[in-house]
């Protein structure tokens, strides 16, 4: 059995990559990742007959998402004016966010890469007298399939 161990620096170290949906130039390597889920939902739709003791169930569709938490940095957070125009690091992941604007992901998992188009969403930044570095979740929810290379 293959384990997949995240080690930092090493070839299997987790990352997220965000860029602008269609527009690789000036991408964001979201830094300082605290940990990273990937969300597969089926949804089910359940019915019963009269002929059956117990319900019966089939899976529709299913709701994809990543979330993570992040250790928040100035210029991936608010963006760098000095980044490529137009790009996902020049208008920095509030921006993403607060204008809805469509972008691609990828997350790599060992020697995999998971990746899709979605939206930044959930952003709630907070910092406290225990934890005296903003910190905020980070969802992406993701618009159709991934697709694992």
């Amino acid at each position: 059995m293959a384990y997949i161990n995240p080690t930092p620096g090493g070839a299997d170290e987790v990352t997220l990559t965000i860029a602008i949906k269609d527009n690789t130039d000036g991408n964001i390597d979201v830094p300082a990742l605290q940990d990273i889920t990937i969300n597969n939902s089926n949804d089910v739709f359940t019915w019963s007959q009269l002929d059956r003791t117990a319900k019966l169930q089939v899976a529709t569709t299913s709701t994809n998402s990543i979330a993570c938490n992040i250790v928040l940095d100035e210029t991936t957070f608010f963006g760098n004016a000095t980044a490529t125009a137009g790009s996902a690091a020049e208008a920095g992941v509030l921006d993403l966010s607060t204008q809805k604007t469509a972008i691609d992901f990828w997350v790599n998992v060992g020697t995999k890469t998971v990746s899709g188009e979605g939206y930044v969403t959930g952003l709630a930044p907070t910092a406290s007298a225990d934890a005296p570095i903003w910190v905020s979740p980070i969802t992406i929810t993701v618009d159709g399939e991934y697709t694992v290379a």
